[in-house]
C-alpha cells in the first residue's frame, strides 16, 4: 500500500511539474507575441508594458512554486492588481464614474487582502515550513 501511495505521489509531482513547465513555456510564447506586436507597431504603450509585467509575474510565480513546492498566495493577487490597472488604462475613455470607482475599490480590496495575508504570515507563521 505504501508503495502504491509513493507511486501516486510521484506521478502527481511529475504531472504538476509538467503543468508548470507548460505554463512557463506558454507565458514565454505570449511574451514573444506581445513583443512582436510592439516591434511591428513601432510604439510601446502603457498597456503593453503592463501586459509584459503580468507575464513576468506569472513566470515569477511559476519559479517560486518550482523552488519552494508551494503556491505563493500573494502572487496571483499582485497579478490581479496589475490586470485591473491595465484594464483601467486601456478603457479609460469609456469608463463612467461608477465603474472607475468600482475598479478603484476592487484594487483597494485586493491590496488590503495582500496586507492581511502578509500580516498573517508574519504574525502567525506556519513554523519551519513557512518560507514565504
Amino acid at each position: 500500500m505504501n508503495r502504491l501511495k509513493g507511486f501516486g505521489s510521484h506521478a502527481i509531482d511529475i504531472v504538476e511539474d509538467l503543468g508548470l513547465l507548460l505554463i512557463a513555456l506558454l507565458t514565454v510564447i505570449a511574451m514573444g507575441q506581445e513583443l512582436w506586436l510592439v516591434i511591428k507597431a513601432a510604439t510601446v504603450t502603457l498597456a503593453d508594458l503592463l501586459l509584459l509585467f503580468i507575464y513576468l509575474e506569472v513566470l515569477a510565480m511559476v519559479g517560486l512554486y518550482l523552488q519552494s513546492g508551494r503556491l505563493p498566495v500573494r502572487m496571483p493577487l499582485y497579478i490581479v492588481i496589475v490586470a485591473l490597472a491595465r484594464y483601467m488604462a486601456l478603457d479609460m475613455k469609456n469608463l463612467d464614474t461608477w465603474r472607475m470607482l468600482g475598479l478603484g475599490a476592487a484594487i483597494l480590496v485586493v491590496a488590503l487582502a495582500i496586507l492581511v495575508i502578509r500580516f498573517g504570515h508574519k504574525r502567525y507563521p506556519y513554523g519551519d515550513t513557512d518560507k514565504l
